[in-house]
């Protein structure tokens, strides 16, 4: 026995000095710095496109809208609902502002972080990134992987697929968000992001799906992508609307 163990030692020995170790266990960390390796100083700077939106009441559609969508990364988002109505929200870091017939009816502490996950991190410094998501109340110490519609998925946040707390699903080719969950006192939200499309060296959802509490609130199609494109950030001041 003691023999069989020396030569266990010693094998298990060799492999270490050849390099044959055991890989290192990915944490959610080390996901993060992968996907910023990948996308700083890479992603596009702006995208516009038009969204056609579906609004879901107890799972079955009740109205279609086309809304337009305005990006500047990394926290500036405005949507004009509608064909010129004078309607829509503008996010801007973290706050929005609801405009009606080219008016703020209300203002609200109310961060948009879809805007970080889906481009807005690449451009911050990767410090200032671990530190938005903390703020996100994600535990960057929890990890796993999964699948999801059939493909390999890193898992921020969270330690298993059914536990309710904040996560983020990481498609493992593309390294980019794919499903998104977020508890708060009111329940569930589950977003996913779905259909990427390459878009000037990076990528773009092309569809959007939202739940509250596993129902169907809102699906979203995007069409006409552009990026890149020079945008009056004045479109994001609220203060200039109607102007």
């Amino acid at each position: 026995m003691k023999h069989l163990l020396s030569i266990i030692t010693s094998i298990a020995t060799l492999l270490s000095v050849w390099g044959f170790t055991s890989p290192k266990q990915l944490t959610s960390a080390d996901v993060i710095k992968r996907m910023y390796a990948r996308y700083h100083n890479k992603w596009h700077t702006s995208l516009t496109f038009t969204q056609t939106t579906g609004r879901y009441r107890n799972d079955t559609l009740v109205k279609t809208d086309v809304w337009h969508e305005r990006i500047v990364y990394p926290d500036m988002l405005r949507i004009d609902f509608g064909e010129k109505t004078g309607n829509g929200v503008i996010y801007r870091g973290d706050s929005s502002y609801y405009f009606k017939d080219n008016k703020v009816v209300r203002a609200n502490k109310d961060e948009n972080e879809l805007i970080f996950f889906l481009g807005g991190m690449y451009f911050r410094t990767i410090d200032k990134v671990f530190e938005h998501f903390k703020t996100l109340q994600f535990d960057l110490n929890k990890y796993h992987e999964s699948t999801w519609k059939g493909k390999a998925v890193y898992v921020l946040g969270a330690a298993k697929d059914d536990d309710k707390v904040n996560q983020l699903w990481i498609d493992k080719e593309k390294l980019v968000p794919v499903r998104y969950f977020k508890y708060d006192p009111h329940g569930k939200m589950e977003a996913t992001f779905e259909e990427y499309k390459p878009v000037a060296g990076a990528w773009s959802e092309t569809l959007c799906k939202f739940y509250v509490n596993d129902k169907l609130l809102q699906t979203e199609v995007y069409h006409d992508i552009v990026a890149n494109k020079p945008i009056d950030k004045s479109v994001f001041d609220p203060a200039m609307i109607g102007k």
